[in-house]
């Protein structure tokens, strides 16, 4: 598009930065430039790119915009790329576009501000990732993009790599020569690692880049140039061209025996993609003829893939390089340098040579060396995984200290039980406590990792001393199985839980059957509520996300004296081989009452009702139980005493108030008839009802369990 006064087919270019910067806006309603321009006026504000980005992938150029994702709809690779990994393409595309904006014959001064038309340094190149390289892309487990690194925009782990012609020009330098005297612009590729282990010329280091991309130096016009291999013929050299020796052929052909040649190239290098671990690539030809294996080691971090592709273009060059040829050309053809790629005609075959030497003379020497550009364009190989070794970070742990009832002989029914999760485990814990915030001092180490797990569903209490049918636990463990068993396993024992209730007590409950559901989730039944005494702690209804504690031997008990129960203890609880101020330590409160200790409570309360009874005094009888594990023989005569003294307080309740409190000895106390008239006004009679509850009185824990129990007449 044009107009008569001012051409305007830059209106079309959408790529032409500076003439859309330069010029007024018009506005195109229905397709015609209206007469006034809008309120932009030229080179009034800098541009700058936001996302300046290419693909490392080949011949990302030809379309930068473009990103390959198996798993999108929007996945494409650029146009005429055959998809493979190139990282150098990406660095040159960078550095191309970066000092070409900072070219000042291409990145004007404003007449508007005081600056440049592209603020290059608020330009973002496309994309730096946060997450932490090799680390992403490799944890695939953790990532599940990290498969489209390879060939997608990311700049982490390769914008550390320097070009091969920036390091090849960095050694000229080191070895004295000025700048106008090198010439790199014939080099491509990228280092991503190169080591330079032991005092050596710069010329050594740079042979051995040479060897390892494949590329040649050459004096040229006062100049040390280097040229990558596999480029195009330049020359057409046939016998007629040359000039003869004064006998003999003008060319001399030769070509070298194949058992001379390798069958395998093995190249040692380091992994860029790793901890710079060794690894060998190999490339094999399947002849016959050759046997031998050559390998070589070169100090450089290279990606696998890239690393197979180049041992596989050095072992085709042995092999297509045992043809070399030598002859004499006249001065006329000057302008052929070594590293020069010419076509010699040769009994109707033209073969690609290039030139190795050049001897000017009265004639000019020549030394060629057969060449196959294939060998120049080699897919890479298949990447390989790398093996990671995973920084191991210690976390705060989960941990729960739990005053509950004796659970074994070896551990005293006063010492709390400490239950601690973490991922990964430190291999042993050290739990430390105060009683300020501050001073704190080491009381215990344990070893064993809890299982560890929340309620998924709410559950509601239960019949006690029978199962129960009616509810079921649904849970979620963070590590750890559960498995059912039989009922004899049961009553043995096995699979007990610890449930936490609303008010910070614990449910002690054993489940027959176990459901998996999904991993970690579990479907518990066959349920026995209230185990060990703690059926008074059963809440009407503990909610989802109550955590859950299997009671096995990796609980581990906590030493503390018996004078230390009833005061508050600040506790520290994490990494034995961390200092306790870490913050891999987790804090939390916590007062030992000394459940353990707690007499369980009365069971089998005679009702009135099932004896015939006049009005009067009112004997109270029940049985009791006893918190040793002892108590569970059903071989003893009679149930042990934990307690030095057998001592009972019985309350007569009138709604939430305490009425009355009786006390005894013995397992039955009396309520008179003149307590009871003294109380209600009337003797308890037939159709009357009277609701009490028993407690035993501990020496060290005071009153015990006390259920409520409504006794009818």
């Amino acid at each position: 598009m044009t107009s008569p006064i001012v051409p305007k087919d830059w209106v079309w270019r959408f790529k032409d930065i500076r003439a859309w910067w330069s010029n007024p806006h018009h506005n195109r309603p229905g397709g015609s430039e209206a007469a006034s321009p809008t309120a932009w006026v030229p080179q009034s504000k800098p541009i700058w790119f936001t996302e300046l980005g290419c693909p490392a992938v080949d011949r990302g150029t030809n379309q930068p915009n473009v990103f390959y994702d198996p798993k999108s709809s929007e996945s494409f690779f650029p146009h005429f790329s055959r998809g493979w990994r190139d990282d150098a393409i990406q660095r040159a595309y960078l550095e191309a576009t970066y000092l070409f904006w900072r070219d000042p014959a291409n990145n004007p001064v404003s007449t508007e501000y005081a600056g440049r038309m592209v603020n290059v340094s608020e330009c973002a190149a496309w994309t730096w990732d946060a997450r932490p390289y090799p680390f992403f892309p490799e944890l695939s487990d953790l990532w599940a993009d990290g498969e489209n690194w390879r060939l997608g925009h990311w700049l982490t782990g390769r914008l550390g790599a320097v070009s091969l012609a920036a390091l090849v020009r960095h050694l000229c330098r080191r070895a004295g020569l000025p700048d106008a005297w090198i010439d790199t612009s014939g080099l491509t590729g990228a280092v991503d690692g190169y080591v330079i282990s032991a005092l050596e010329a710069p010329r050594t280091s740079i042979t051995m880049l040479a060897r390892h991309f494949g590329f040649d130096a050459v004096e040229s016009e006062g100049r040390i140039r280097f040229v990558m291999r596999g480029s195009a013929p330049v020359a057409l050299i046939a016998p007629d061209a040359m000039v003869s020796a004064g006998s003999g052929d003008v060319m001399d052909l030769t070509r070298g025996q194949e058992t001379e040649l390798p069958q395998a190239l093995k190249w040692q290098v380091a992994r860029a993609d790793e901890d710079y671990d060794g690894i060998t690539v190999e490339a094999r030809r399947i002849t016959p003829q050759s046997s031998r294996v050559s390998s070589d080691s070169f100090p450089m971090a290279v990606p696998p893939e890239e690393a197979d592709r180049r041992c596989r273009r050095a072992l085709m060059e042995a092999w297509v390089g045992r043809e070399t040829g030598s002859f004499r050309l006249p001065p006329s053809m000057l302008a052929l340098d070594p590293a020069d790629v010419i076509l010699l005609d040769h009994d109707g075959r033209l073969a690609e040579m290039r030139i190795l030497t050049a001897s000017d003379a009265e004639a000019r020497g020549i030394e060629t060396i057969r060449q196959d550009r294939a060998a120049y364009d080699l897919p890479p190989g298949s990447p390989r995984a790398a093996h990671l070794a995973r920084p191991v970070v210690f976390g705060a742990p989960l941990a729960l200290i739990m005053d509950l009832p004796q659970l074994r002989e070896n551990h005293a029914p006063h010492h709390p039980l400490i239950a601690a999760h973490a991922r990964p485990w430190p291999g042993q814990m050290a739990v430390y406590r105060s009683p300020e915030d501050s001073g704190f001092e080491l009381l215990t180490t344990f070893s064993s990792r809890a299982r560890i797990g929340a309620l998924t569903a709410d559950l509601h209490a239960g019949p006690t001393s029978r199962f129960d049918h009616g509810n079921s636990v649904y849970l979620e463990l963070l590590t750890g199985t559960l498995e059912s068993v039989t009922d004899l396993r049961l009553f043995g024992g096995e699979n007990a839980l610890a449930i936490e209730q609303p008010g910070g007590a614990w449910e002690i409950l054993q489940f027959g059957a176990a459901e998996l559901l999904a991993p970690g989730r579990y479907r518990l039944s066959r349920l026995l509520r209230g185990q060990r005494g703690t059926e008074a702690d059963m809440a009407p209804m503990v909610p989802t996300g109550a955590r859950v504690v299997v009671l096995d031997a990796a609980l581990a008990p906590l030493p503390v004296n018996e004078a230390d129960l009833g005061l508050p203890w600040n506790w520290h609880i994490g990494p034995a081989a961390k200092p306790v101020s870490d913050d891999s330590y987790t804090a939390l409160p916590f007062t030992p009452r000394g459940v353990g200790l707690r007499p369980f409570s009365a069971v089998h309360v005679e009702q009135p009702w099932r004896r015939s009874r006049s009005p009067g005094d009112l004997t109270i009888r029940w049985l009791r139980r006893d918190r040793s594990l002892a108590a569970d023989n059903w071989n003893a005569v009679e149930v042990p005493m934990s307690e030095a003294n057998e001592a009972w307080q019985v309350d007569i309740l009138d709604g939430a108030g305490v009425k009355r409190s009786l006390t005894t000895a013995t397992n039955a106390a009396v309520y008179t008839a003149a307590q009871q008239v003294a109380d209600w006004g009337a003797l308890l009679g037939p159709g009357a009802s009277l609701t009490i509850s028993i407690a035993q009185i501990g020496q060290a824990f005071g009153v015990g369990a006390a259920p409520v129990t409504t006794l009818w007449f």
